[in-house]
């Protein structure tokens, strides 16, 4: 014979108890006041700005490791403050030639919308995409944008732009709708 299993659930603390709550209240706040995830792109074409800063960094983090390593090196402390001023000065030249976008996640139903808006094709659909890329691509960029782009601007971009360009594109606005900014490890 068997014993039968009962479920024991945990009730639900009064609502009174709740809304009296001060942590939980400002906690509550915080949550409705969270902003949607933003995710940047950033262009430069300027190959030589882009290959001066990179060896700027790693200059940086070369003489780091050698102070690190020889505290009471005082020339190895000047090269890396020098390196450090090389830095700021490759830095601000890449800021200035750089192109920088902005792209916002969209809010959950509306972003279902959008995909229900854009089927898949029968060709698409045996692939076993979600949606039809080529149509959803210009129109998710400019909801996303947080610059003005629009999906005109968008569809020129996505059949202009080299596959690798115009992927990074529709991928920093597709990935920012299943972005995650919580830790779920242990509290």
């Amino acid at each position: 014979m068997t014993a039968a299993k009962t479920r024991q659930t945990t009730p639900e603390p009064p609502a009174a108890a709740v809304a009296a709550d001060a942590h939980w209240a400002a906690q509550r706040e915080k949550l409705r006041n969270r902003q949607r995830p933003i995710a940047p792109l950033t262009i430069c074409d300027d190959v030589a700005v882009k290959k001066t800063l990179e060896q700027a960094r790693w200059e940086v983090r070369r003489l780091e490791l050698t102070v690190t390593e020889t505290p009471d090196d005082a020339d190895a402390k000047k090269e890396l403050a020098a390196a450090n001023a090389a830095l700021e000065k490759a830095q601000a030249a890449f800021d200035e030639v750089a192109i920088r976008l902005q792209f916002q996640a969209l809010r959950r139903p509306d972003f279902e919308d959008l995909k229900k808006e854009h089927p898949p094709t029968e060709a698409q659909a045996e692939d076993n995409l979600i949606v039809n890329l080529d149509t959803i691509g210009p129109v998710l960029i400019a909801a996303c944008s947080l610059d003005g782009i629009t999906a005109e601007d968008a569809e020129y971009y996505l059949t202009e732009w080299s596959e690798g360009e115009a992927g990074a594109l529709f991928n920093t606005v597709w990935n920012i709708q299943s972005g995650t900014r919580m830790d779920l490890g242990k509290g």
